[in-house]
Formats: structure tokens, sequence, C-alpha cells
């Protein structure tokens, strides 16, 4: 028995020496052209390791640190490819069919994690799920899912985590898009990808790293919170035992961002905010805090566009004022939000129109990122004027002009006076202002368009992209 132990380890023990890669980094992928990219992994303290690809013929060399990590920094082409990435140590890894295009992450809760078909209670599929999955013809996008995994502590390789919500668990390897491999990868991050691939003509990647459910505050770096004082939070993360299973402060972070970090990345999309509604008040500082740490975590100004939820019939809480700190949060530096005003369901919290929630997003990065003239926000409150009875509000991005989606006067207007109350108003468009009035409110001080859990306003600019929420009495 003694000579059989020996020489099964006599067999197992040359495999500690081999280079090894994160899951991240495999055949298929796509890396971002045009920039220098990092490889990375493990190997053996001290072991030489070089890395070539085919479409440079250069050869980065290093060696294993103290704890075997290693990374070398690759300069990228122009989009296309395919190309082959080897790596040598001890050992020699091949990958193939890799491309240079634009890489995204999709990342927050349940209406990002949402995939095409119909896999649960909570997952009924999108709209046109049938169509959309056998039309899903596209080599050039490359998809990535990291598995739903909550982590104590910061993980360097994403796992494939559990089964949830009726969402498999990741198989954490590049898959080309196809019928097969698009029917449970993330909907909204999907018709995202897709867009700019059909606009830019590059390859795209998108890595799905989402988990329905979730507040920001499981998303955000333990740093992220304690800058915050939120000492709870932080003593949930420290104290309760590993589970992969539960939805604590910053250990979906740890799981499941953290260790994309080394991937040079174009940007985020995120969809995320149901979760946090009834904190609304924190939220604002939390999310810009969170987006702020993720940038300082990848080492880049990356991108962050982001939906503002949708209409729908909370029970015992105005989600405007979510609407209103995701607003806010355009603030910071190279973000921007879709609205989603108008394709909501009071009923249904995971509204099935994901292509246009994804299309949306892309207008974003399309005029951002790739300097296309496209009009890529609706009408975005600016600041309101009082004109003798009436308001005249005032808005940015209203394109090529204010309309309604229903040719009908702007709906969902509310004006007050001194006295703080809130009736009902009426409202017209004039050129890129909207005046506002009502025979209650003679000497107006403030205005409030839509600012309901459940207001489904009709305000658009001619482009069709609907105005966000807003409230002027801060």
């Amino acid at each position: 028995m003694i000579l059989r132990l020996i020489a099964l380890l006599c067999c197992v023990s040359p495999c500690v020496a081999d280079v090894r890669l994160p899951k991240l980094l495999g055949s298929g992928m796509v890396l971002q052209r045009d920039t220098n990219v990092t490889v990375w992994g493990w190997a053996d303290p001290g072991e030489a390791i070089s890395v070539s690809g085919s479409w440079s013929g250069q050869l980065q060399e290093t060696t294993a640190g103290s704890d075997g990590s290693w990374s070398v920094q690759v300069p990228t082409g122009s989009a296309g490819g395919p190309h082959t990435l080897v790596i040598s140590g001890n050992n020699t890894i091949s990958l193939s069919d890799i491309l240079f295009g634009e890489v995204w992450v999709g990342s927050g809760q349940s209406n990002m994690e949402m995939p095409l078909m119909a896999v649960s209670g909570a997952y009924t599929g999108i709209q046109n799920a049938d169509e959309e999955i056998d039309n899903a013809h596209y080599p050039g996008i490359r998809l990535f899912q990291a598995g739903n995994f909550s982590s104590r502590e910061p993980l360097e390789d994403v796992e494939s985590g559990i089964e949830m919500y009726g969402i498999p668990v990741a198989v954490c390897q590049w898959q080309a898009c196809s019928p097969q491999t698009i029917p449970t990868f993330a909907s909204a991050a999907y018709f995202f990808a897709r867009t700019l691939h059909q606009e830019l003509d590059v390859p795209v990647g998108i890595i799905d790293a989402a988990w329905g459910g979730t507040p920001a505050e499981a998303w955000t770096p333990a740093e992220g919170l304690e800058e915050l004082g939120y000492k709870a939070e932080l003593k949930q993360a420290a104290e309760l035992p590993q589970n992969p299973e539960q939805k604590i402060p910053t250990r979906l972070y740890n799981g499941m961002i953290h260790p994309l970090r080394h991937f040079e990345i174009k940007g985020v999309v995120w969809y995320q905010g149901e979760g946090n509604a009834s904190r609304a008040d924190r939220y604002h500082q939390l999310f810009s805090r969170m987006i702020s740490h993720w940038r300082r975590a990848f080492n880049s100004d990356f991108s962050f566009y982001y939906v503002q939820i949708s209409p729908f019939t909370y029970k015992g809480i105005n989600a405007a004022y979510l609407r209103e700190a995701q607003l806010d949060t355009m603030s910071l530096p190279r973000t921007g939000m879709a609205v989603t005003m108008d394709i909501g369901n009071l009923t249904d919290i995971h509204p099935k129109n994901k292509q246009e929630v994804g299309r949306r997003l892309a207008l974003w990065a399309l005029a951002q990122d790739y300097g296309q003239q496209v009009t890529y926000s609706g009408p975005v409150y600016e600041t309101a004027v009082r004109d003798g009875a009436t308001m005249r509000v005032q808005f940015v991005h209203t394109g090529g002009g204010l309309a309604t989606n229903d040719d009908q006067p702007p709906s969902h207007f509310e004006l007050a006076g001194e006295d703080q109350v809130f009736h009902a108003a009426t409202a017209s468009i004039d050129g890129d202002e909207v005046i506002v009035s009502s025979p209650e409110v003679l000497d107006p001080t403030a205005v409030r368009f839509a600012f309901t859990s459940d207001a489904q306003p009709n305000l658009i600019n001619v482009e069709g992209l609907p105005a966000s929420s807003f409230r002027s009495d801060r």
C-alpha cells in the first residue's frame, strides 16, 4: 500500500510545477485591441516563464515570484484574428482562436443576469426568445460567464459557482455566440454586445458577471464600505462563515469581480438598483464608491454605463428616489445611464424587452467610446425657471427636439407652491422646454416629473429615447 502511494505521488508531483492560467485566459477569448494586455498566471516560485503571440513574434519573459504568481504585458494589434498565444515554463500552454476587439463586462442583479430563455419562475424568458436564440449566429461575439460565487476572501480566479434561479453552473470558458451557447447568457449584456458588433464590425468579448437579487453592498470592495462607515455590513463580511450561496456585503465583488481585474476591458454595463430601492438615500454614494473602487482594482478609468430601474409597483417605497440616485451618479466621469421609463412592466420586475435595454446601453458606448454621431440619451432635467404662474423646465440631451411617444401632451408632471403640496399639472412642449401649469398652484416653486414607482410617462426626444424622472425640490 505504501509503495503504491509513493508511486502515485511520483506521478502527480511534476504537475505542481506546471504553468497555470486563470480561467479567463483561454482559447476563443477576445483581447482588447490596440493596447497592452496582461497575461498572468501561476507557476513554481522562480520558474522562468515566456509568452509569445503569433501576431508579433515578440517574446515576453519573466520569472514567477515567491508566491508563484507571474505576469507580463503583451501588445495587441488591430481588430481581427484568429491568433495564437503560447505560454511556456516547465510545461507549454497554447491558446488558439484568439480575436482582437472590444471587451466589456456585464454585471448587476437579476435584470442583467436574466437569460434569453425561460429557466424558472423568476426568469420567464425575454420577448421573442425563440427567434432571438435561433438567430444568434455571431462567431465574432465571444461569451464568458463567471459563476455565481460569494467569497469571504478576494479570489484570484473565478469559480464555476452555484446554480441559482435556474441559471446553470458556469462553464467558465470562452465560447463563440451561437444558438447553443446563448440561451442562458445574460440577455441585456448580449444585446449590448450584438449592437456593438454590428455597428463597429469588430469582434466583441462580453463577460457575464451578474447575480439576481443582489444589493450594491455585495458588489463593493471592503475598502469602499469602510470609507462609507458601513460597520454592520463589514462585520457581516468579516465574521459570517464562507458560503458560496450567500449574498453578503463585499463577497460578490470578492468572488466575481476581483478575479477579473487583470483582464483589459473597455468598460462595464450594469443593471442593478432594485435591491437597494428601500434605502435609496444611501445609493448615490455607495454606487459611486463601488464604481471608483472597481476602476482602482482594474487600474483603469474605464467607461461605466448603467440602466435606470424600470417602473414597477413596489410595496411601501417610492423607487423614484432610487432613480434619482442613479441620475445623480452621472456626475461621475465616464458614466452614462440608459432610461427605461417606457419599457417596464408594472407587474413584472423583470421586463422582457432586453433588446432595447442593450441597444440603449450601446448608444452610450458608440457615442462616448467609439466616436459615432448618434443621440445616446433621452432628455435629462437641467433646471426649472418660474414664469408667472408656470414653470419652464429645461433639459439637456434633447436630440432633435422634445416629443411624446403617443402624440399627446407630456404626462406625469406635478407642481407645488410654498406649501410643498404637489398637484397634477398640465404640460406643453415649447422648443427644448416644457411649460408646466396647474390651476391649483398659481405661485409654483417646484416641479416633479414621473416621481413615483410606477409612473410610465410619455416624454421623449424625437429619437425615441425617454426622459428620466426628476424633481426640482431637493
